[in-house]
């Protein structure tokens, strides 16, 4: 009976010890992403945002066009030979 009482107890203690740690271990989570979140915004305030400039999106929109036209040509020949 002794030996079961100890099992016993041992087994409860280690059960919420790691239902203790489980606990600390979600809030620490949770408050990590917090501080990140907090940490992201503040920097990203404190920071001027870098705007791309509208005419760098159509020219690469462009090369892009090109390079269509140019594969199509490519194969145009290819099929004319």
């Amino acid at each position: 009976m002794e030996i079961k009482n100890q099992l016993l107890l041992t087994v409860i203690k280690w059960v919420i010890i790691v239902f203790i740690a489980g606990i600390i271990g979600q809030f620490g989570k949770s408050l990590t992403l917090h501080v990140l979140d907090w940490w992201k915004k503040r920097k990203a305030k404190s920071s001027p945002s870098k705007k791309i400039k509208s005419s760098e999106k159509p020219s690469k929109k462009l090369s892009k066009l090109e390079k269509k036209k140019q594969k199509a040509e490519i194969k145009r020949l290819k099929k004319g030979k």
